[in-house]
């Protein structure tokens, strides 16, 4: 037996977002109004023909007054800016409703046509649809929730249909029948009309054709229904003038959007955003599976990002491996021309002989090529990939993990568990060879070589147990899913490679393709039964057909196998085709974050996950995380009397949100500020006296203000201050001697023994050079969400392993290590082969070298700081004392700021706990009259760059001697403890002062200090 997808009425969120349509329209009486269904133009051509077909059409009786006052109460009660007197009138009835994906949007608007036609006779509806996706979508929704419906409310008689300009006779029916009508349209079915006779090679659509068995164009028979038009994904459907117009020739009684993503938001009557969804677990709660990899850099990597024109030159952006520092890091490359050498661009040997010839800028048809190699780089596509796929392949494998182990736990309930993929190339999932035939793309082969080798793990008996096909087992569960356009080129050197056209779906010819998978939704939603091999498919890979419109509720697991930070379709798009509850065997919709978890595999840290997911949510939805807005406490509830709910209105909240922003609690943006997180979390938050009578509005107040605030921990800018400087301390006679003792400026020259420099070289990498092999790194943890932000959680767990794919080809590790330590290819050679880990090279080629650069840079230091000598510049150039007084310092008085009555300003300013203990104890100290905080522009010349110490000090003893020290502050006093660079510039710092005639001492706290003095 079939499973049928069993709806719930009772949801209150989705009443609620019916109601704020249907309620628009409170004290309508039933009415309609009729028409003939022949226009004048039909009846001049015809003879001896009965007029008696007439029209039913929707008619309204409110006036613009009462449509203005339902508005506002619709919206005062959702907690909504109310809209003005300017924003409605009879004739401009638009009106918006936000639900995020996965929430019942399709549902919410078919059951809000059923209310409208039963209380108010509002019978012809028309639902205009972006793309082919989402009209088959909406047509199986109609189809599955016939039977519900017709329970719910009492047997309603109703016809609905897909407009096709092929068969225009269900337009006629939807003009003439009394009863409920409801056409589903693609808005690229009636959005061209073109009456000019100088437009003649264009042609309009059919549905703006007279047409003789109507009787009238079909548009004109549309527009006598006064129709109301319900948009799905607006910022898609109406994106254009032509189609906002197009939509606005349907002579509708109202116009009502539905999206998770509206770019403009006309009467927004109710609003459920991605943060209230996931508060209400409305939808799955997210977590996210970050693969990382460490390494992985043994090849040419490239990527063609982005092809732009700019003054009539193409230039390309590439994502490229690049040396920089002694470490590779992948980074986009922008405004790459013509004959640039990516060698020269990258520093790396492996690039060698990529000179870029052709920069192919024709739109749709873009790429890149080579003088010195046969490679071809389409848009989008990579190239030197070993690395890329071994990343690829850890994604797919932790993927089918993720999925076998949800089956484990779901299977038993009853819930079928999919995972989807998102891949950059078609070509990478399924090909075809000359004569047509079918074959494995490298996606697929790598998912049935993992999946093999994971069903027969032990822990996996339960579900594959009597399984011995290992093989045909792996290759029925997964599927692609697009249409496939194989075009051979034989000219701009395109014969080369055979590329695929993956379809937007907005087409006719795509129909096909998307008939199982949006037709066949419980079929994927069900357990295999030993006969239907459809049943068994539970991996799908896509590109961008399921961009929009297809979303299923048992998606557990998303794994995007392609660079999503330079994709068209973004996280959001992405994670949306999986949010949904999950269903079990019985159609029913399973509740619960214990059971609906999305897994979404990432290549880049879950931090970073977080934070992408956050501005997407922000740019695309005008959420707005870690913001008051003045309209935000007029949902509040006063009271509920006689059945009727009081709430404290627009007007008391903008008072309120202005009391807000005199306390210092939200800036003139709304944005939440540090101190009311303080005072929310010491309970003290201060509401004027007639928000606080009432126990439980304030709470209501507080509550939200908690939400907004989130986690965020930013300094506050109300609690910045100017730090003045102390004019007594700084002309006072202690601490100009001080100034003269660490004011003159020095240079430095260098002698070494290189043959000894050779010699530490080699014992240091013989002794601490490690290397092991490229890394593959999978961390999981769950992401919350509120209206402060998104963040990721603190439940973070992690697994590596090292991968043992051998290294093709070898990198010129003397040209490396010369260009990055700046010694003779003669020395480098000389060490290399003088150490007895130079096989290591061959395991992990860039760890190596990178080591390597490390060891040989911190024995270069060590010489250096052994050979250095510092003396006074001869012209005596130095740090003027006035200096002190041109520099103007900020600090935070909570955070970084501590009083001083000895330094030469009125406070000093610190970065760290050390240091901050460390001028309390100045401050107390009898032994210390002045001392300075050494400022930023108070630097030393070092071979390593320029280097700032922490502290100057005047010490008095008990002999009346004055002593004269800079002191550097560090949690531990040992140089071994620091970091190479770190040490090696305290040691010029110190060579420097004693050049001077001043001492220069380390030191954690205040007992070293005085101890380094008593030991002289």
């Amino acid at each position: 037996m079939a499973m049928k997808i069993k709806f719930d009425s009772s949801l209150d969120y989705q009443q609620d977002a019916i109601n704020a349509i249907v309620d628009i329209f409170q004290g309508q009486e039933t009415c309609n109004t009729n028409f003939s269904v022949y226009s004048p133009e039909y009846i001049e051509k015809q003879q001896n023909i009965s007029y008696e077909d007439i029209g039913y059409g929707n008619r309204l009786m409110l006036t613009d007054g009462k449509l203005l006052e339902n508005v506002q109460q619709i919206q005062l009660a959702n907690g909504l800016q109310p809209s003005t007197r300017n924003d409605v009138d009879r004739k401009h009835l638009d009106f918006t409703i936000e639900m995020e994906t996965g929430t019942g949007k399709t549902y919410v608007y078919l059951r809000t046509i059923m209310e409208l036609y039963e209380k108010y006779g509002f019978s012809k509806h028309i639902i205009v649809v972006p793309s082919i996706p989402i009209k088959e979508g909406v047509n199986k929704s109609l189809e599955i929730t016939r039977e519900h419906f017709k329970e719910h409310y009492n047997n309603i008689n109703y016809n609905f249909f897909v407009y096709n300009s092929g068969d225009l006779s269900p337009v006629r029916d939807f003009a003439v029948n009394d009863t409920l009508e409801i056409m589903v349209i693609n808005i690229d079915a009636f959005k061209k009309s073109f009456q000019n006779p100088e437009d003649h090679k264009k042609k309009s659509n059919i549905i703006h054709r007279y047409n003789d068995r109507l009787g009238y164009k079909p548009l004109d028979l549309i527009t006598n229904t006064n129709p109301i038009v319900f948009i799905d994904e607006p910022q898609s459907t109406m994106s254009t003038p032509l189609a906002k117009k197009a939509v606005k020739n349907l002579n509708p009684l109202a116009i009502i959007r539905y999206s998770a993503t509206h770019k403009e938001k006309i009467n927004l009557m109710y609003k459920l955003d991605a943060v209230d969804a996931y508060d209400k677990k409305l939808v799955k709660q997210i977590e996210v599976g970050s693969v990382l990899s460490e390494g992985l850099y043994s090849q040419a990597y490239l990527k063609l990002v982005d092809i732009k024109v700019s003054k009539g030159y193409p230039l390309a952006s590439l994502e490229l491996d690049v040396l920089e520092r002694g470490k590779i890091k992948r980074k986009v490359k922008n405004n790459i021309s013509q004959n640039t050498d990516l060698e020269e661009l990258t520093g790396r040997t492996e690039y060698e002989g990529f000179i870029v010839n052709d920069i192919h800028a024709v739109k749709g048809e873009e790429y890149l090529d080579f003088t010195s190699r046969e490679e071809i780089l389409r848009l989008g596509d990579t190239l030197g990939k070993v690395d890329d796929l071994q990343l690829k392949t850890a994604l797919i494998s932790k993927t089918i993990e993720e999925h076998l182990d949800k089956e484990l736990i779901l299977n038993p309930q009853g819930i079928k568990v999919l995972s989807l993929f998102f891949i950059d190339s078609v070509g990478k999932y399924r090909q075809y060879d000359e004569e047509g035939n079918e074959q494995a793309g490298v996606y697929a082969q790598i998912f049935e070589q993992e999946y093999k080798k994971l069903i027969q793990k032990p822990k996996y008996n339960s579900l594959f147990g009597e399984i011995t096909d290992y093989e045909l087992e792996a290759s029925q569960v997964h599927n692609g899913y697009f249409s496939i356009d194989k075009k051979g080129k034989k000219s701009n050197k395109k014969d080369k490679f055979e590329y695929f056209k993956d379809t937007s779906g907005t087409t006719n010819a795509d129909e096909d393709t998307y008939n199982t998978i949006m037709r066949d939704k419980e079929t994927l939603l069900s357990f295999y039964d030993g006969k239907d091999p459809k049943k068994k498919l539970k991996f799908i890979f896509s590109h961008s057909a399921l961009k929009e419109g297809w979303d299923n509720p048992n998606v557990f697991q998303i794994c995007t196998l392609k660079d999503i930070g330079n994709s068209e379709i973004r996280r959001r798009q992405e994670i949306g085709r999986g949010l949904r509850l999950c269903v079990n065997q019985e159609g029913e919709r399973v509740y619960g974050h214990q059971v609906n978890t999305l897994t979404v595999m990432a290549t880049e840290s879950y931090s970073e996950f977080a934070d992408n997911l956050q501005k997407e949510i922000e740019n695309e939805t005008g959420v707005k995380f870690g913001i008051v807005e003045a309209h935000s406490f007029a949902n509040v509830v006063l009271a509920i009397e006689d059945e009727k709910t009081h709430y404290l209105g627009d007007s008391k909240s903008k008072e309120l949100y202005a009391h807000l922003e005199d306390q210092g609690y939200i800036d003139n943006r709304g944005k939440v500020q540090d101190l009311l997180r303080a005072h929310l979390k010491e309970d003290s938050v201060q509401l004027p006296e007639e928000f606080t009578k009432e126990k439980h509005v304030a709470n209501q107040i507080v509550n939200f203000l908690k939400n907004a605030a989130g986690k965020l921990e930013i300094k506050d800018n109300s609690d910045k201050k100017r730090v003045k400087v102390n004019r007594q301390v700084l002309n006072s006679p202690e601490f100009k001697q001080l100034w003269e003792k660490v004011k003159y400026k020095t240079t430095f020259s260098v002698n070494f023994d290189s043959e000894e420099l050779i010699r530490k070289c080699i014992e240091a990498i013989n002794s601490n050079l490690k290397i092991n092999r490229g890394k593959i790194h999978y961390t999981k943890t769950s992401v919350s969400m509120n209206i402060g932000g998104v963040q990721a959680g603190e439940d973070a767990s992690t697994s590596s392993y090292s991968l043992t794919s051998p290294v093709e080809s070898l990198p010129d590790i003397v040209s490396y290590l010369q260009n990055e330590t700046n010694l003779t290819r003669k020395t480098i050679v000389k060490i290399l082969t003088g150490i007895n880990k130079l096989q290591y090279f061959k395991v992990n080629p860039q760890k190596f070298i990178e080591a390597a650069i490390d060891i040989l840079n911190n024995q270069m230091r060590l010489h250096i700081i052994d050979g250095i000598q510092y003396k006074k510049i001869d012209d005596g150039e130095f740090y003027s004392q006035e200096l002190f007084e041109n520099e103007e310092l900020f600090g935070y008085l909570k955070n970084n700021l501590k009083e001083s009555h000895k330094s030469p300003y009125e406070y000093v300013v610190y970065d760290s706990k050390v240091e901050s203990t460390l001028a309390e104890k100045f401050e107390e100290s009898e032994n210390i009259p002045v001392y300075a905080k050494l400022p930023n522009w108070f630097k030393i010349s070092t071979p390593l760059g320029t280097y700032n110490p922490d502290w100057a000090i005047l010490y008095q003893d008990e002999h009346e001697e004055r002593l004269f020290f800079v002191v550097e502050t560090k949690g531990s006093s040992s140089l071994l403890d620091l970091r190479p660079k770190e040490s090696a510039k305290i040691a010029c710092g110190k060579k420097h002062f004693s050049s001077l005639g001043s001492k220069m001492l380390v030191a954690k706290d205040m007992d070293e200090i005085q101890n380094e003095i008593l030991m002289g």
